[in-house]
């Protein structure tokens, strides 16, 4: 398809045409500029909340009456704290530093020549999310600082929040004095579809996919632009025998701890087979007590009946919700193994006294993070560090680990002469 077809093309071509236009623009703005329109990105949506939460009960009645699961209400479900930490977030992103332009050290060094190398935007972004509105301003945020265009889709239950965000952020990047196509909103009701916007390589450089692991799929079966995988559940936790049961238990209560998608809630937890069966129910009754229910596999279930019995299929899919699933192994290695088979890769923990464990354990799994003896509860916006994070990625390719404002960028390499030939 040439680009002059583009304009008799569903609005999804269009909108990636408008973004990849701008994205040249705005590629090149100064670092104050991209501070300032994130801080009217965040002031303006401040000033809104009542406009944004009156759109947001409209998409919350619509959904009850369609029997919208509860997991999908609770992300869809707008309130003023969540707001207010989402312009909490945007205002440390127009605070942080400038993330372009930094320059770095290059390996490649031509005779005669010097090369260095420096982070530039990656052009377009497309985020494809499911319900969670407010992820689509902190996701324009994250852009817009990096010199990034991206393209909103959400999912059909949160559109009236979704395109009352939109437009809020598009007013205020437009009173800034950046280009329009900055921030793009694509609706069912533009009649394109999921496909239409994710095969437009010629102008997105990449899709970000938040939301179950089936939109993920999803996504990556039909895009023809890169994909960054993000994830969320189907975390593991190893119980050594050289740890406490305390210590265990805070870290299953901590991960579940941040709303509204506990990114690196633990679900699985593998214990040693010769742990005390005392402990074990000491551990479960706490859990109960605070809301979670307790499963385990075939062995747990015969020595304790009361247990649910936890289905094959459910060791390798997220729970998304308060349900921890409890299996015997015989080994660290069996662990390790176990882990690297079915977890989601994102995130995984391990509660040990013992050096020797917890290197083994953080070598031999194989996941973008790994955490020993601490919560591997997930935060956008931690209070440590210079940095704010839209999500976790368990993929082996453009980047693994925390989506952050590096992630939205690429290396360009730069070689100067020295007027010799």
């Amino acid at each position: 398809m040439t680009v002059a077809a583009v304009d008799d093309c569903p609005e999804p071509m269009k909108s990636a045409k408008r973004a990849f236009h701008a994205s040249l623009k705005l590629g090149t703005t100064k670092g104050i500029d991209r501070s300032r329109a994130v801080l009217a990105m965040a002031q303006a949506l401040e000033q809104a909340f009542d406009d944004i939460l009156e759109a947001n009960t409209l998409d919350l009645e619509a959904s009850r009456e369609m029997a919208v699961p509860e997991l999908i209400l609770d992300w869809l479900k707008l309130t003023p704290t969540r707001l207010e930490t989402t312009v909490e977030i945007l205002q440390r992103l127009g605070e942080i530093s400038d993330p372009l332009r930094r320059v770095r050290n290059a390996d490649y060094q031509p005779e005669d020549s010097q090369s260095y190398s420096q982070l530039m935007p990656l052009g377009v972004i497309g985020f494809i999310y499911e319900a969670f509105p407010d992820l689509g301003a902190i996701a324009a945020g994250l852009c817009i600082k990096t010199g990034n265009s991206i393209i909103l889709k959400g999912s059909t239950e949160a559109s009236h929040s979704n395109a009352a965000i939109a437009e809020v952020l598009q007013n205020a990047i437009g009173e800034v004095g950046l280009p329009a196509g900055c921030v793009e909103l694509v609706t069912t009701e533009h009649g394109g579809s999921l496909r239409d916007l994710i095969t437009q390589d010629q102008y997105i450089n990449l899709v970000i996919p938040y939301g179950r692991s089936s939109l993920i799929q999803q996504v990556v079966r039909q895009a023809t632009c890169p994909v960054l995988k993000s994830a969320m559940g189907n975390c593991y936790l190893y119980w050594s025998l050289n740890s406490s049961l305390d210590m265990v238990r805070w870290m299953i209560l901590d991960s579940h701890a941040s709303e509204p998608d506990p990114v690196n809630a633990i679900e699985k937890v593998l214990i040693h087979r010769q742990a005390m069966p005392s402990s074990l129910a000491v551990l479960w009754n706490s859990l109960k007590e605070k809301g979670f229910e307790i499963r385990g596999d075939e062995e747990l279930v015969q020595a304790f009946p009361q247990l649910q019995l936890a289905k094959d299929h459910e060791w390798a899919n997220p729970y998304l919700t308060k349900i921890v699933a409890f299996k015997l192994v015989d080994s660290l290695d069996s662990a390790i193994a176990w882990i690297n088979r079915y977890s989601s890769g994102h995130a995984d923990a391990i509660a040990t006294e013992s050096y020797q464990e917890s290197r083994q354990f953080a070598l031999g799994v194989n996941s973008a993070a790994t955490y020993i003896n601490t919560s591997p509860r997930f935060s956008r916006n931690p209070s440590r560090g210079d940095s704010v994070f839209l999500g976790m990625s368990n993929q082996k390719g453009h980047r693994r680990g925390f989506i952050s404002l590096e992630t939205l960028t690429t290396l360009k390499h730069i070689i100067q002469g020295n007027g010799r030939f």
